[in-house]
């Protein structure tokens, strides 16, 4: 059958789930490592949130255009790095716990800059993966066609 998607449970065969988990942990660790290490208290803007959240917006959309884009098709990369690292190394909840502790000290000057210089800056970071992932991608391709190499796999090949 043409166009038919396998069930879900038969996606999760063999160690996708096992990747995933495996990719949360660490990512999990690694931010809350790098919130240990520089905390934010009182006043103080949560610049380790910040960095986790702006960094691993970049980090994704840059992953997601190599995954899809020019690597070849792989089983475990997107569910480990993607799905399990970064979905546990980015946190939406600790930039709005942050935001409540900013709140709850009456710096709401701070409390906005975080929330919206947050989303800003994430999005941004977003653009910038996704513009270099795809510059990089391009790039690969005018090389491969001068040498007179075909791309056996990516959106290029329909």
């Amino acid at each position: 059958m043409t166009g038919v998607r396998e069930p879900f449970r038969a996606r999760l065969r063999g160690g996708v789930l096992l990747a995933v988990a495996l990719g949360g942990v660490l990512g999990g660790t690694a931010r809350y490592a790098l919130v240990l290490a520089f905390p934010a208290r009182g006043a103080a803007f949560p610049w380790a949130t910040f960095a986790v959240n702006v960094s691993g917006a970049f980090v994704l959309a840059l992953l997601l255009v190599y995954v899809l884009e020019i690597w070849p098709p792989t089983r475990y990369v997107r569910p480990f790095a993607a799905v399990g690292f970064l979905g546990a190394f980015t946190t939406f909840s600790t930039w709005m716990v942050d935001t409540d502790r900013l709140l709850g000290h009456d710096h709401y000057g701070t409390a906005v800059l975080n929330i919206f210089g947050s989303l800003f800056a994430g999005l941004a970071a977003t653009v910038l993966g996704l513009v270099i992932g795809r510059l990089t991608s391009a790039r690969r391709i005018r090389l491969d066609a001068r040498r007179g190499r075909a791309r056996r796999y990516g959106w290029w090949i329909r």
